[in-house]
């Protein structure tokens, strides 16, 4: 029998009534149903439906599409993960410390046993992962996702989707050296400096850097966001994405607090304390919304020459390309390609709308919203189809970090 592991893992449908919502949100299931149904799966629909407003809806749901999105096959998978030798192993003593400060990833009210018998398997899951993938290294906060997909799935498909995810999305991570890690950081600043170079140019005098995103990239943002809720959507858009869209969710949330930094004092301990307090209400289907468009705008290939030092190295990341998730037609970005057209199409009536009922004292933030919430406003009418003439943006044939 399933256990019940995540309370309250249910994605809303924000800014409606509820009865609107709640017919929004059976056609939605419906959706996934049918394309969950059809022969073969279309992951292009799936996509569509992580990436739109409320994700996946229910951990339920989850169960059945994530595989898809990282096209692991549940029907080959074992009936029992094998067993793990934890004596002698090189990570158990550190991932047994991490695993026992995890308390609060679990949800509260979750009874003792129940909790420590998913600790026993959190262990498991990642020395499993480990062992079969000897040039993976342990890096603190890989136990931070791995959970995630713990407390929605069971043991054995945590196991077969946290493997994929680690020897692609999560592989730079994984290095003996946090060089990877470093150079996708990288790629922060420049999204920034094109939607908001004062923004840009103030942290770059406070001499922040990025190492305040660094828990945000390297646990999907599972450690610093308390509301179970909020991880699980995150997961659904970044699992749907290309494997640097965390970086462009950083970027948003820090565009988002613009008047927050440029309030501060201009040095490096007070931008770091402020950036590193992520606030807990934040408009997650807004911002989820503006990293999309931020993506199609500005691929990383267009970054990547800023991102790039001195040498020339290829990360995991830049090998999306040969990540076999989908079809030609089903590339990721297609979903959001299409999005940003819609969303053009209405910017300026929308933006100016939004400006001329603004309050003065708020103006810049309304501004910034209106800009952020089109295509959350445009809902699923903007999602209807994939653009499939579209090739994959960032082909990223040339290594993009050093």
């Amino acid at each position: 029998m399933k256990r019940s592991r995540s309370v309250g893992a249910s994605s809303p449908l924000n800014g409606i009534g509820k009865q609107d919502g709640d017919s929004r949100r059976k056609r939605k299931v419906a959706e996934i149903s049918q394309a969950l149904n059809v022969t073969p799966v279309d992951v292009a629909a799936l996509r569509r439906m992580a990436i739109s407003e409320g994700g996946l809806l229910t951990d339920e749901i989850r169960c059945k599409v994530w595989p898809r999105l990282l096209n692991v096959p549940t029907d080959t998978l074992p009936e029992k993960p094998e067993d793990i030798q934890r004596e002698n192993n090189k990570d158990y003593n550190q991932v047994l410390l991490d695993v026992q400060r995890s308390l609060k990833r679990f949800p509260p009210g979750m009874p003792d046993k129940q909790r420590e018998d998913l600790q026993e398997e959190l262990i498991d899951i990642i020395l499993r992962v480990l062992g079969r993938n000897t040039q993976l290294h342990y890096y603190q906060g890989y136990h931070d996702i791995v959970v995630t997909f713990l407390l929605v799935l069971d043991e054995r498909l945590a196991t077969a989707l946290v493997e994929k995810l680690s020897t692609h999305h999560l592989r730079d991570f994984m290095d003996p050296t946090m060089d990877n890690t470093k150079h996708i950081l990288n790629y922060l600043m420049p999204i920034i400096e094109r939607i908001n170079p004062e923004v840009h140019d103030f942290m770059q005098q406070a001499e922040v850097g990025t190492i305040f995103a660094l828990s945000w990239l390297i646990t999907w943002f599972g450690h610093v966001l308390s509301d179970f809720r909020h991880v699980v959507r995150l997961y659904d858009f970044f699992l749907a994405c290309h494997p640097l869209m965390p970086i462009y969710f950083a970027a948003v949330i820090v565009l988002y607090r613009e008047d927050e930094v440029l309030d501060c004092e201009c040095d490096m301990a007070s931008v770091h304390h402020l950036l590193s307090q992520i606030p807990q209400d934040l408009p997650y289907e807004t911002l989820i919304s503006r990293a999309g468009d931020l993506f199609v705008q500005f691929p990383p290939s267009e970054l990547a020459r800023e991102a790039a030092q001195q040498y020339s190295q290829q990360t995991a990341a830049s090998t999306f390309k040969d990540f076999d998730l989908v079809s030609e037609q089903q590339r990721p970005d297609s979903v959001l390609r299409r999005r940003l057209r819609e969303k053009q199409a209405l910017e300026g009536a929308a933006a100016g709308a939004m400006v001329a009922t603004a309050q003065p004292t708020v103006a810049r933030r309304f501004v910034r919203l209106a800009v952020m919430g089109l295509t959350v406003a445009l809902g699923a009418a903007a999602l209807t189809l994939v653009n499939t003439a579209l090739e994959w943006v960032p082909k990223l044939d040339l290594h993009l970090f050093p």
